[in-house]
């Protein structure tokens, strides 16, 4: 796997860069947020990452190792493909996105072009509690239970769920344990639905 590139800034694009090095010119589709951190200057050093399918090797080139880590936590979300990811990254940055993440702030990643409701609640979801462990973060937002029992009610809408179905699960979840995240709620009151 080819982990970084150090060579001649070639071409720089919004959406891609040539980097040459040793003579072979590798083309890497990149986020703006990279293409906002490249300077103009002759030798760049780049992050990589190769995307192998069965029609293509694509490889992404990234200013700073974190949005790197990122843009691989978001390909681990089912539904969540290179170019979704490439687009969360374009239009936040790196460290908001994780924020939002984090914070469980649905609206946020709502708002980028491409992801749905049902998209933002799943990117949540299944990262949360990855990117509070990699990034060291404690809870950032403290809620209420009855703020919790509403976020997650409404993702279990968002899944499929009736609201008079999950509002019984969700209840009887609470009922052994009040503390929960609204992301354990989701993922305790699925096991049981």
């Amino acid at each position: 796997m080819i982990t970084h590139l150090r060579g001649k800034l070639v071409e720089k694009n919004p959406t891609y860069v040539i980097v040459e090095c040793n003579g072979v010119g590798y083309f890497l589709n990149i986020s703006l947020h990279t293409f906002s951190l490249l300077k103009d200057q002759e030798n760049i050093h780049i992050y990589t990452h190769l995307l192998i399918k069965e029609d293509a090797h694509t490889l992404f080139g990234f200013a700073e190792r974190s949005e790197r880590e990122i843009f691989r936590l978001l390909l681990s979300v089912s539904g969540v493909g290179s170019s979704t990811a490439r687009t969360m990254l374009s239009s936040l940055s790196p460290t908001d996105v994780r924020d939002a993440i984090a914070n469980g702030d649905v609206p946020t990643i709502q708002g980028i072009k491409g992801i749905g409701a049902k998209t933002a609640q799943r990117v949540i979801l299944d990262l949360k509690d990855k990117i509070l462990k990699v990034y060291d973060m404690g809870e950032v937002s403290l809620q209420s239970n009855n703020t919790n029992k509403e976020e997650a009610l409404s993702a279990l809408e968002v899944l499929g769920f009736t609201r008079k179905q999950s509002e019984k699960v969700v209840d009887k979840v609470l009922g052994q344990d009040a503390s929960l995240s609204v992301e354990n709620i989701i993922k305790q009151a699925l096991k049981n639905l």
